[in-house]
């Protein structure tokens, strides 16, 4: 592979060459994504000069262009141990990107260009598990049925969204399937103009029984979250029994065609890290894509950091043992970083949210049960989407409310030890 290292000053004045270029009173300064040498990297084949008119000709790569320096400065001035050139890299990766097919509206863009083309919908903040990780020992005040968000709200709240570029929408929960309007909650979500994805996140309990009209009603993709191969630590872990049902749907997603069949494993040291090589071998003969996760803190989930196991030790444990493991090329966007194995079916990965963070290219955005929407995981700021809807607002004033808060959204979270500090809702009433 070659390197290539070109100064911000040179692209800078290729640019000026090839563009008079200016957004508000500033001239574009876009290249200078590497905050260290103000250099920017190419690698591979092409040349820059070729990059550059890419950037230069697409009406994305405009929006992304002029902020991309501001993002990278802000995450690493938030973030000083993280790697700086991966921030430097999401950005450069964004701006690359083609035109869609369906443009995002100002509404749907923050403050440092990240356009949110993600939206996750907790259908209910109920659940029949009653895992650690998501629900204090005690249990959780749930809101009011007449308070939580109905079927016609979520829709028309999600035709809002996709007509403004969201082309993924993710159900979640509690647990979304025991909600009893999903099946035509998912028929008229699937059938929203420009959406690509219809996902859902499960704990795979009712899944089973449920999936096959789930797919006829138009659901493309499933997550099904599973923690341990063992069924007493299931129990232990989950407070209630049901390894076998999820295993039962595990292999019912895939007989369906599913694939992958995503399954999400939090791993916690003491718990369950003992197990992640016997989850990489879920991977060998099935379309399985096993997402590993660092442990979250969220209220009431007793968090500490000596439970969590860092991305790069679950790396290295898989590594040691499967030697092929070669990392994959991932969107700008993604979450995780995914990696294949010679002679397996399947994909395993990691969603490195505690260390290394992927501020840099979220797309993600909340709507929580009760209305809320939330802009970031881990921030604690909401604003309701519920009380101007039924007070009788029309769209164009919720678009208002919803791009006034995706503008204050930050560049990244506050870090692993403030956010366990910082006051935020059980990931119950989040959404997973």
């Amino acid at each position: 592979m070659m390197l290539f290292v070109v100064s911000a000053a040179t692209m800078r004045r290729y640019a000026s060459k090839t563009s008079g270029w200016r957004l508000g009173l500033k001239k574009l300064n876009f290249f200078s994504v590497n905050c260290e040498s103000e250099s920017y990297f190419c690698q591979g084949s092409g040349n820059c000069q070729g990059l550059t008119s890419s950037f230069i000709d697409g009406t994305m790569s405009q929006a992304y262009a002029t902020s991309c320096e501001r993002l990278s400065k802000s995450l690493i001035k938030d973030n000083p141990t993280s790697d700086k050139l991966s921030y430097a890299t999401s950005c450069a990766q964004l701006s690359e990107a083609p035109a869609r097919d369906n443009p995002v509206s100002d509404m749907l863009v923050d403050s440092f260009g990240r356009r949110h083309t993600y939206l996750r919908i907790s259908l209910t903040e109920r659940c029949n598990l009653r895992c650690m990780y998501c629900m204090p020992a005690e249990g959780v005040e749930l809101t009011p049925n007449p308070q939580l968000l109905s079927q016609n709200e979520i829709v028309r709240l999600a035709n809002l969204f996709v007509s403004s570029g969201v082309d993924k929408i993710r159900l979640t929960g509690g647990e979304p399937t025991i909600r009893k309007d999903i099946e035509e909650i998912c028929s008229q979500l699937s059938s929203l103009k420009g959406l690509k994805t219809l996902a859902i996140t499960t704990n795979g309990i009712t899944l089973a029984r449920k999936l096959p009209k789930l797919k006829e009603c138009g659901l493309s993709s499933v997550n099904i979250s599973l923690d341990t191969l063992v069924p007493a630590k299931f129990e232990f872990m989950t407070r209630r029994k049901g390894h076998e049902r999820v295993m039962e749907s595990i292999h019912t997603a895939i007989d369906l065609g599913y694939n992958p069949v995503k399954v999400n494993c939090v791993v916690m040291r003491g718990f369950n890290d003992d197990e992640i090589c016997d989850f990489v071998e879920m991977t060998r003969d099935k379309p399985i894509n096993i997402r590993f996760i660092e442990f979250m803190p969220f209220d009431g989930n007793v968090w500490n950091v000596k439970k969590l196991v860092p991305y790069a030790e679950m790396l290295d444990r898989v590594v040691k043992q499967f030697t092929s493991l070669k990392r994959l090329q991932d969107h700008p966007t993604e979450t995780a970083k995914n990696f294949t194995i010679d002679g397996h079916c399947g994909t395993v990965s990691f969603i490195t949210s505690m260390t290394k963070n992927f501020c840099a290219g979220c797309n993600r955005l909340r709507l929580l049960a009760d209305g809320n929407f939330k802009v970031c995981l881990f921030g604690p700021s909401e604003v309701s989407l519920r009380d101007p809807l039924r007070s009788g607002v029309d769209d164009h004033e919720l678009g208002e409310i919803i791009g006034a808060a995706v503008k204050r959204k930050k560049a990244s979270h506050a870090g692993m030890f403030d956010i366990a500090k910082t006051a935020n809702r059980p990931m119950i009433h989040i959404g997973g």
